[in-house]
């Protein structure tokens, strides 16, 4: 696809080769996020991050890559913050957002709006999430996150084995994800979930249509057998009609050190889009793997900032100048040192 200037809504715009291009990107802006060098290219440019559902790695995550390409963040972080409790419609609010802005990040809780924001707006919009439809970003870095942990093994994405754990009906990282591994040969993928909660039916035909194979699993330990990664996500709670409906599933699937060992192979990394629910009642990840080194999830969140990093670059088409507009730096290494010495 032609990034320059366009919208990313959803993974189904890309091919393998925009993936490989996002992810070349990603690569080259390692030193940026590591704060390493300084970046200006995006000097006096403007992002607004309209975030009308709660969101920390996301929203910040944004924030802090266009940040680190020299540019400037506006926030609004709730509804009741924006004009659209006053009855203003969606096409009037990217109207005039657009005009404030040089690229807009979007959340919103409706599967669909984030489409409806970007057809009125004068300026690319990026999808943040929308409802329990899709997460393109999220996707993104994780594949990107797979990638860097197989290679780690000597592995590629293709002939991955995958097990996907936990809400899969609502959670929109999942159904993104899906997408992009249709993009890939030879993908094993392992649903595990309660009845209720299985990946949507037109998800897994569509990797099944793919050449892919799927299978589904209603108990945590006979699905974690056999593959590379495993990828748990929380139970989506505010998808549900009500409370007391979400509880039924809270911490039905948890993954603690004491499974892990007994059903996993050695080196499978763990994975999670986070925030994981680190209630009592909860914890699908358990906080006594947070020693293993196999657990991801932080090294996620990092790759995070190298994603948005290169979706702004592409979409901004400031790519090839990044590196003229750059400095090295010297506070850092101070930093640094005195991080590894806490």
């Amino acid at each position: 696809m032609d990034f320059v200037g366009n919208h990313i809504l959803s993974v189904g715009q890309f091919q393998r080769s925009d993936v490989n291009r996002i992810f070349s990107v990603a690569d080259r802006m390692r030193p940026y996020a590591m704060r390493k060098r300084i970046t200006r290219v995006l000097e006096g440019a403007i992002v607004s991050n309209m975030f009308f559902e709660p969101s920390t790695r996301t929203r910040v995550s944004f924030g802090s890559a266009f940040n680190l390409l020299g540019g400037e963040v506006r926030e609004t972080t709730e509804v009741k913050a924006s004009s659209l409790t006053k009855g203003e419609s969606l096409y009037d609010t990217a109207r005039v957002l657009s005009g404030y802005s040089d690229v807009i990040v979007m959340r919103h809780p409706e599967a669909g709006s984030v489409a409806e924001f970007a057809a009125a707006s004068r300026v690319p919009v990026i999808n943040g999430g929308d409802g329990p439809n899709e997460h393109p970003s999220q996707a993104l870095l994780d594949l990107y996150t797979m990638r860097e942990e197989l290679r780690a093994q000597d592995r590629s994405l293709d002939h991955l084995r995958i097990a996907l754990i936990g809400d899969l009906r609502y959670g929109r990282a999942v159904h993104s994800l899906c997408k992009l591994l249709c993009l890939y040969d030879d993908i094993h993928i392992h649903f595990i979930s309660p009845p209720e909660l299985e990946i949507p039916e037109e998800i897994s035909l569509q990797l099944r249509n793919h050449g892919h194979q799927v299978t589904q699993f209603h108990r945590l330990e006979a699905g974690i057998h056999g593959v590379d990664i495993l990828y748990v996500t929380r139970t989506q709670e505010e998808r549900f009609p009500s409370q007391d409906e979400a509880d039924k599933y809270r911490g039905l699937f948890r993954l603690n050190e004491s499974i892990y060992t007994q059903h996993c192979e050695p080196n499978t990394v763990i994975m999670h889009p986070l925030p994981r629910d680190s209630r009592a009642q909860a914890q699908e990840l358990d906080e006594d793997l947070n020693q293993n080194p196999n657990l991801a999830i932080f090294r996620q969140t990092d790759n995070g900032v190298l994603v948005r990093m290169a979706l702004f670059a592409l979409v901004l088409n400031v790519v090839e100048e990044v590196d003229n507009h750059a400095k090295p730096v010297t506070w850092f290494t101070a930093k640094r040192n005195l991080a590894e010495k806490m």
